[in-house]
């Protein structure tokens, strides 16, 4: 594994791990099937590290792969402060273009995949909707929208009314402490927690200072996407994961639910069958 610093401008320091397939590539590479490489994409607050057996795992079947690290997350420097004025936006218009260039830059003859998990999901169709044409495809992992109305019972006020007091408190402090709480999702930018919080309360990716109707052109993709949803996954119901695709009505959308209770995050490092299910699916392609 290599790792590769990028300087983003406003001099935070985004590492990208690169990890090229072990041995010889065992997908057939032909004009019209290019050879995969997948980009992972982490969820909110989970340190790009925390993926490496599960890229590794991959890589050992013959997949090259690129773990991006989220601003402010990980091994990313700085963290945080009340300086910080990154969300959804700036992630996918100026980050995610230099992580893909240095991924295009080690993996020449590769077609990216955008492999992204829960946050980075969303993420993923934002950055996909501003390169149309450019990314073979999506995977989307326990990946859904915090949209409230796509939550059952009382965990419905509680995504509303929970997303809104932690944009609060971020814009009081000047962040979001949440490295500071069990579970809190690490220390994040207040815009970031902004646009997270608004597309609670909407359903609809409005981040602040879009250049483009993210809406209208996600909707126009017609990309092949696998989803992934997780049994016990509270974070993101299915429910939640279907409003996430029902913004893609062009799109070639393959589904898949692990039956194990693996939660959230548990798929990380109890990989075997999500791996079996990539695996499958970009043979397929």
């Amino acid at each position: 594994m290599r790792t590769v610093p990028i300087q983003m401008p406003d001099g935070t320091v985004v590492p990208v791990r690169l990890i090229p397939a072990e041995g010889a590539h065992r997908h057939s590479v032909t004009p019209d099937t290019p050879r995969p490489v997948l980009v992972i994409v982490p969820g909110l607050g989970v340190p790009a590290g925390y993926y490496e057996l599960f890229a590794s795992s991959l890589a050992a079947r013959g997949f090259d792969m690129a773990i991006g690290e989220l601003r402010g997350n990980g091994d990313s420097r700085p963290k945080p402060s009340s300086a910080s004025t990154y969300g959804y936006h700036e992630l996918v218009s100026v980050d995610f273009p230099a992580i893909f260039e240095v991924v295009r830059e080690q993996f020449p003859d590769s077609t990216p995949y955008l492999l992204g998990h829960s946050l980075g999901g969303q993420l993923g169709l934002m950055y996909a909707s501003r390169i149309r044409g450019r990314l073979g495809g999506l995977i989307l992992i326990a990946s859904g929208t915090p949209y409230y109305r796509g939550y059952p019972g009382l965990s419905r006020p509680g995504m509303l009314f929970g997303t809104a007091a932690i944009s609060l408190t971020a814009n009081l402090a000047g962040f979001w402490p949440g490295d500071r709480l069990s579970g809190g999702f690490g220390r994040q930018s207040k815009v970031l927690v902004s646009d997270w919080a608004r597309l609670a309360r909407t359903g609809r990716f409005i981040p602040v200072g879009a250049d483009i109707d993210y809406e209208e052109r996600i909707a126009r993709l017609t990309l092949p996407v696998l989803s992934i949803t997780m049994t016990d996954d509270d974070l993101t119901p299915l429910s939640s994961a279907e409003h996430l695709l029902e913004k893609l009505p062009n799109a070639e959308i393959t589904r898949w639910r692990q039956q194990e209770e693996l939660g959230h995050n548990g798929w990380i490092l109890q990989y075997t069958d999500t791996v079996d299910r990539i695996e499958k699916w970009l043979r397929d392609r």
